[in-house]
């Protein structure tokens, strides 16, 4: 009863799987289609690919993507490396609803994030007009009077919802680490700044490096919120290919969506590699 058991959970595990992967399989494939159709096999070719790193508007996107991944993360890292030592210093019942609010942007839905920053950012570039024209009738120097999204409030976007998985991932190193070791290094002379050089940051490291990488792979992942808050000026490689699709389902986009899926799953790959090593590190100094 059990071995039947365990069989019908495989097979049901199977064609989950199968429905969850076989359409990002058959992308992959027609990605090497030397047709330009979805449907008919004619044979292998490498020209979506050719042609895709000789398309401008795709290649400017993808430069756009990584920049703003890659700021993000550098910004997102460093606040988030602070506010989480700042919430690890408070106590338990300030620490507590802060913790909460921090969680609400993850469990958020994007778009609501997406045009909770648009109708931000609008609403302050209309104030910033108003500020700029009262304050160029006073002839000292001109400010600028009207601002535009574009990659400056994307960045911004990136940063505000990367912060929380930055702290998510620092917190737990914190809590494992030693209180006493802070005030150790402080009564043999050190600094504050030189106590979190020398014995924080080494103890957090490995949280640092979690949450860097979730936050890049987040940041490279994200569509929605890019979406609301890029403007016309700029536009990540996500929303280049929602353009793309709308027009005609162009084989370039199999090709692009194959590399950025085999981007995505490197990155994915290297975070659960690394916290597992994690673990067995961790494993073993419990044994020892």
């Amino acid at each position: 009863m059990k071995r039947g058991a365990s069989v019908f959970n495989r097979a049901v595990m199977s064609l989950v799987f199968l429905f969850l992967y076989a359409p990002i399989f058959l992308l992959i494939i027609f990605s090497f289609n030397a047709g330009n159709s979805n449907m008919v096999w004619k044979g292998f070719s490498l020209q979506w690919y050719e042609q895709l790193f000789h398309n401008r508007l795709i290649m400017q996107s993808v430069y756009t993507t990584l920049l703003v991944s890659f700021l993000a993360t550098l910004i997102a890292t460093a606040a988030g490396t602070f506010a989480a030592i700042g919430f690890y210093a408070m106590r338990r019942r300030w620490r507590s609803p802060l913790m909460t609010v921090n969680n609400i942007p993850m469990m958020n839905a994007d778009i609501v994030t997406g045009v909770s920053l648009c109708l931000l950012f609008v609403a302050f570039f209309g104030l910033w007009g108003n500020f700029a024209g009262w304050f160029n009738s006073l002839g000292l120097f001109q400010l600028p009077t009207r601002l535009s999204m574009g990659f400056g409030t994307m960045l911004i976007a990136h940063v505000t919802f990367n912060i929380p998985y930055v702290i998510l991932s620092i917190g737990p190193k914190l809590r494992q680490m030693d209180k006493s070791l802070i005030d150790a290094a402080q009564d043999l002379g050190c600094t504050w700044m030189q106590a979190f050089w020398k014995v924080v940051l080494p103890e957090i490291k490995p949280g640092i490096i979690s949450g860097a990488l979730t936050a890049f792979t987040m940041s490279i992942d994200d569509f929605v919120i890019s979406y609301f808050t890029a403007g016309s000026s700029a536009s990540t490689l996500s929303v280049t290919i929602y353009g793309m699709t709308k027009r005609k389902v162009n084989p370039q986009i199999n090709a692009v969506s194959t590399l950025l899926f085999v981007s995505v799953l490197l990155l994915l790959a290297a975070v659960n590699i690394r916290e597992a090593r994690q673990e067995r590190l961790a494993a073993q100094r419990r044994q020892s």
